[in-house]
């Protein structure tokens, strides 16, 4: 890189006006506005957009040209003759981005301690200057040799330069790629992808459309489709899951189906080891005797009808740490509506009555119907595997793609999964906690991991409600993004609608990449999220073309403005496009 940005060849013009929010530039030329080659490069120092740098008495700067203006006596003589053969002295204004070292232009000072003095040279920035910065951008200087970068495009307003971004300013504060439909999001994100297999990095992508499938042919992408390909298992849902699955209500169904939970993974543990506890099988009932007394498990469901309960506390404590570890959920789930009804006995004299409470059963009805139907359920079935599975297992193949050498994709398909009864989101929910319950052992510390989540408003801010209308969150996301980070466990997010996601998991996001955004509230969303998204930003927003966007984030010292490179390997789903259809005329007189 050049020892200093101020070319002489590149000079504008002069500062001004200073204040807090500008500075403004002055042309003593109209001439120095055009645009010319000097050293194969071309400059265009005319142009709304255009970087330009600034030197101060100690201190450069480097700024965003945001308007450009003729004195209010020149605009009145202005025509299309008199430009061309009588000088004018236009006039800029400049939105400061960020200051650097006056003799190491490497060293970039975050934040805006001083400003230009009134009559400081300004010059056009040069393409050498901007790239060799962009790829220093959220890297600590003595990591800069050893941080992977890769290729996302080249500038909006200068297409000579290249801009070259790291992995670790990207996504180490996690991601969020957002913009209308057919800003670009999609090739965004794989040239993510692309970037990730480039620099040896490891991601699973959560696709909900198949849009990604494109990718499955290349050799360091796995894939895994859900229901016709795997199944994520029942038992690595948690209690919270188990409870959104079957929404309990809170004061009465709640209870009952954890102690039957509960009831089934003590059996679970006691048929696992059959031949101690003195069992004796006749061929109907399993009992298991403990100091004295009994344990009964008819067809695997624990009987509690006339038993006394001392037998079933000795069991249960004897295999607690099991039973009370709602990470693993280790029972036959196919027999949980059955054992919801065995439940339903009362307790007098530390004996489980002989009739059943029909007003606990009367309450536990609908819950027992409901479980029945969404275990009976071909695609519940499918997506858990509640049944004999004959496809694998999801959280196999996501051990398996983690501890590999030669993979850096995996994309785990929804397109089979069916939008009714929340199924995808429920699913989506689940498959996130465990990657953050994964995350939390420090799984990811040594090798992060990122996380995309493509059409994030179809899986966030979501909710289930039970019959009696009490609302469950489906929070595995949130919860990501506000604690992941540390454990090395980054998110990705891509939406067309980011007013839909909750704004405690927006605030969390470190950096975005905005593609063109008109709404209103989508605009305020990310003006309050994004810390670096000032009114000057936004305004460009409405005004981005398809592949354009703003990259601004906590680790970016400035806000670039990139025409993201076209993939590769391009998504699947594009516009589909209106076809003239031939119609034979009949050629009869």
């Amino acid at each position: 890189m050049s020892s200093s940005p101020f070319n002489h060849s590149h000079f504008l013009g002069y500062v001004n006006f200073v204040s807090p929010a500008f500075v403004k530039v002055h042309f003593p030329s109209s001439v120095l506005m055009k645009t010319f080659v000097h050293h194969a490069e071309v400059l265009r120092g005319g142009l709304v957009g255009n970087y330009i740098v600034i030197e101060g008495e100690e201190k450069g700067f480097l700024g965003k040209m945001l308007e450009i203006s003729l004195p209010e006596k020149e605009r009145l003589e202005l025509s299309e003759r008199t430009f061309s053969t009588k000088a004018f002295h236009p006039v800029g204004r400049i939105e400061i981005l960020l200051s650097f070292d006056l003799f190491d232009p490497s060293k970039i000072e975050k934040g805006i301690n001083s400003l230009p003095l009134i009559g400081s040279k300004v010059f056009i920035c040069s393409a050498e200057f901007l790239a060799t910065h962009f790829k220093t951008f959220g890297i600590k200087p003595e990591n800069i040799e050893h941080s992977p970068t890769f290729r996302m495009g080249n500038l909006i307003y200068d297409k000579s330069v290249p801009v070259d971004i790291s992995l670790q300013a990207i996504f180490s504060r996690h991601c969020a790629v957002v913009g209308t439909t057919g800003g670009g999001k999609s090739y965004t994100i794989s040239k993510f992808i692309e970037g990730v297999i480039e620099t040896g990095a490891k991601a699973i992508i959560l696709d909900p459309t198949g849009e990604y499938a494109t990718f499955d042919t290349h050799p360091k992408v796995d894939h895994s489709i859900l229901i016709s390909e795997s199944y994520f298992p029942y038992q690595n849902l948690t209690i919270n899951d188990l409870f959104v699955l079957f929404r309990p209500s809170g004061q009465v169904q709640q209870p009952v189906l954890l102690e039957a939970i509960k009831s089934l993974k003590v059996a679970h543990c006691l048929l696992g080891n059959i031949p101690n506890n003195g069992h004796n099988n006749d061929g109907t009932n399993d009992t298991f005797t403990f100091r004295g007394q009994q344990v009964i498990i008819n067809n695997g469901l624990v009987v509690k009808q006339n038993n006394i309960t001392a037998a079933y506390n000795n069991a249960y404590f004897t295999y607690k740490a099991i039973i009370e570890d709602f990470t693993i959920n280790n029972f036959s789930i196919n027999l949980l509506h059955r054992q919801i009804g065995n439940e339903c006995f009362q307790i007098f004299n530390d004996r489980w009555a002989n009739n059943r409470d029909e007003r606990n059963y009367g309450n536990a009805t609908s819950l027992i119907m409901r479980v029945n139907n969404v275990i009976s359920d071909n695609n519940y079935a499918g997506m858990f595997g509640f049944n004999t599975p004959t496809t694998s297992n999801l959280i196999t193949k996501i051990n398996d793609f983690l501890a590999s050498t030669d993979k850096n994709i995996l994309r785990i398909g929804f397109e089979n999964v069916p939008y009714n009864f929340q199924a995808r989101e429920i699913l989506a929910n689940s498959l996130g906690r465990y990657l953050l319950n994964k995350a939390r052992t420090n799984a990811f510390r040594e090798n992060p991991l990122i996380l995309f989540v493509d059409e994030a408003h179809q899986f966030l801010n979501k909710k289930v409600k039970d019959e009696y209308f009490e609302s469950t969150e489906l929070n595995a996301f949130d919860n990501i993004a506000k604690e992941s980070r540390k454990y090395g466990l980054f998110l990705c997010l891509s939406t067309q609608m980011p007013r839909d996601i909750p704004v405690g998991t927006l605030s969390q996001m470190g950096t975005f990449i905005t593609h063109r955004l008109i709404n209103y509230q989508d605009k305020e969303a990310i003006a309050s999220a994004c810390s670096t998204a000032n009114k000057e930003t936004i305004s460009f927003l409405p005004s981005l073309g398809s592949g354009e966007a703003i990259i601004m984030g906590v680790d970016f010292p400035m806000p670039i403005s990139v025409k993201v490179d076209l993939p590769t390997i391009t998504p699947k789903f594009d516009t589909p496009k209106f076809k003239i259809k031939v119609i034979a005329q009949n050629q009869e007189n």
